[in-house]
Order: structure tokens, then sequence, then C-alpha cells
């Protein structure tokens, strides 16, 4: 099988556009990791693309495409050429869920879910309601129109609260306000969150602000692999985060040593199963607080966390994610080892 990895930030999708440094990192990072597993497969013919600033040397045999400004034409004639496309991309500006869309639309196999789950996993206006109905915990939540009384909305909930885009990727554009200077900051900074995404593939979406009530406790991710129905996790990892107003993802340890880490696996499972059409490698971003896990959000698509996890186990988890997506979902591997790493990639023994 022809595959093609479009990693969108580092691959092109960003051409000729201002990027964070520290994205561009994650992304690079991600689709190195991810194409060294597809190709130590032996199975598959691997191709993938780099905007010419984030140029890494791939593995023998991998074909990298590179991509200048103004030459979108070229992903989409890839994307033609192949039998399956691998997408990694930003939920901001739906752009995840236009390329899968793209993709459907084109014949192609999809590696990851379909364009329908994404748009239901990555809007956080309507998670909560899809949570509260399989009794998995989530922050309280109130979704920002244009226009309406984000002060009023606030005092509701009560400061310090969390402001993030309505559609938004990792961290990006999410702050912490503890009064309402700081509100109109980090909505502000929300809009300026979605300006990168979503250009170069035609992305107009939904652009709300959601604000939610801040908890306090530990950070982690879920990783799973699902199959469309059903999921089983791979491991929980503690996430470390920066302690500014404007929150960053630095990294983290795999797996979690942790009392609520095996009810947090669980409540990821269970809001996998509550989002249908979930395939392949699959985060879940959960808040381990004094009174239990907290799902935060979902992301439908390889997460930054997979750069430890593929280090703990002697399994590829490409491979894996490659047989959940055609309904073949394995045990439970066992972790091997520990580690900690960092979101440009560096991994070590933990």
């Amino acid at each position: 099988m022809r595959i093609l990895v479009y990693e969108f930030v580092s691959g092109g999708g960003c051409a000729g556009l201002a990027v964070a440094a520290a994205l561009a990192a994650e992304g690079l990072a991600m689709r190195t990791a991810l194409v060294a597993d597809l190709a130590a497969t032996g199975s598959h013919e691997i191709v993938t693309t780099t905007d010419v600033r984030f140029r890494r040397p791939a593995p023998e045999r991998v074909e990298v495409v590179e991509v200048r400004p103004g030459s979108v034409a070229v992903i989409e004639a890839l994307m033609a050429s192949v039998d399956a496309v691998w997408l990694v991309a930003p939920e901001t500006n739906r752009c995840l869920e236009g390329l899968a869309a793209d993709v459907e639309r084109g014949g192609r196999i999809l590696l990851g879910s379909n364009s329908v789950a994404i748009r239901r996993a990555s809007d956080k206006s309507g998670l909560p309601r899809r949570l509260a109905r399989i009794d998995v915990r989530h922050p309280e939540t109130i979704t920002l129109p244009r226009g309406s009384d984000a002060y009023g909305n606030a005092g509701r909930l009560g400061y310090p609260v969390v402001v993030k885009p309505r559609r938004g990727a990792g961290s990006h554009g999410v702050r912490l306000a503890r009064n309402e200077q700081e509100l109109r900051t980090a909505i502000a900074a929300c809009d300026g969150a979605c300006a990168p995404f979503g250009t170069t593939a035609a992305r107009t979406g939904q652009r709300g602000v959601v604000i939610q009530r801040y908890l306090r406790g530990v950070p982690a991710s879920v990783s799973l692999l699902a199959d469309g129905r059903s999921a089983v996790a791979l491991a929980v990892s503690r996430q470390r985060m920066s302690a500014s107003s404007g929150f960053a993802y630095l990294g983290g340890r795999t797996p979690l040593d942790h009392p609520q880490a095996a009810s947090a696996a669980d409540a990821a499972i269970r809001t996998c199963v509550a989002l249908p059409g979930l395939r392949g490698y699959v985060g879940v971003d959960v808040l381990l607080t004094d009174t239990g896990p907290v799902v935060i959000e979902v992301n439908a698509r390889l997460t930054t966390a997979y750069l430890g996890v593929r280090a703990v186990f002697d399994e590829n988890v490409a491979e894996l994610a490659l047989a959940a997506c055609q309904g073949a979902l394995p045990a439970q591997p066992v972790a091997r080892r520990r580690v900690r790493f960092t979101a440009s990639g560096l991994v070590a023994a933990a």
C-alpha cells in the first residue's frame, strides 16, 4: 500500500506563512516519528511532504516531496496518487476535518477518524453534552457566540476561567483569565491562534470561543487505538505544561504512575465509544482531580504524546494503529520502559 503522511504544519500546509517555532518543531517531530515507524514495518511504500523550511532526513526508501508557497496542487496530486492518507493536522478552523473530507471525497483510504467523528470530537461546545450522556465528567463550559456577553458569562462560572477556541489544537490560543481585563486579552488570543490554519486548506468553520471553569489537578493524556466503535488504551501520560497565563505543552512522561491512571483510561475509552467513527490513534486529554478524572478534550489524530508512547513498547505503534483502522484492535500492549519526552521530540529514560 502506498501511504501519504501529511503533517499539515511542517508538511506544507503553512508554506509561505509565519509559523511559531514551537509549533513547527512539534509537527516536525510527529512527522519524523510516524514516517520512521511506518517505514520500519517494511510493508508499505511511504511518501511524505515537507515545507522547504522544515526539512529533516527520512529513512531510506521514503519519498519526501518539497512544498513551496503556492504549491497546494502538489499536495492534492499526491493525495490522488496514493492508496491511503494519514493526516496529522490541527482541528483549528476545522482544518483536520476539511482535509479528512477531501480524502474521503477522493475515494482514498483515510488512516484515521472520519470527518464526521472529527467534527464532533473537536467541537468543544458540543462535547460537554456528549460526555454528560455517558456520565463522564467535564469542566462546566459556556460557549460564546460573536457579540455575546463574555464578562457576564465568565462571572457566572467564577474567576479564574480557561478561555479557548471552540475548535482548537493543543494549547494554542488557550489562556487563563483571572479577571475581566485578562478575559479580553484571552479572547483576542483565541482569534490570533486561528489565523494560520485553514488558510491554505480553504477552511472557514465556526470560530467561537468557549469559557470553562478552571479546575486543579494533574494534567494527563490517554493514548488510544480505536476501530470506529470501540477502543483500547495504550498508555496514560503525564503532561508537562507551562505555568504562565498562556498554556503551553512542553512534553511529558509515560506511562504515568498514578492511582487514577486506570480510571482515566476507562473514561477515555468510554469517550471514544460515545464518538463513533474514531479510528486509528486517538488522544484524550484528562485532568486528574481530587475527586477523580475529568475529560478535557478529544484529539481525533496523532498527538505529541506519540513521541513518548512509541518508545515504551516493543510493538510498532504505527503498525497497531494501521490494524485498528482496518478493524483489528489489539490487546493492550505492555509498557516495557518509562520515558520522558519533549514536544520537540527528545526522548530519554525516566
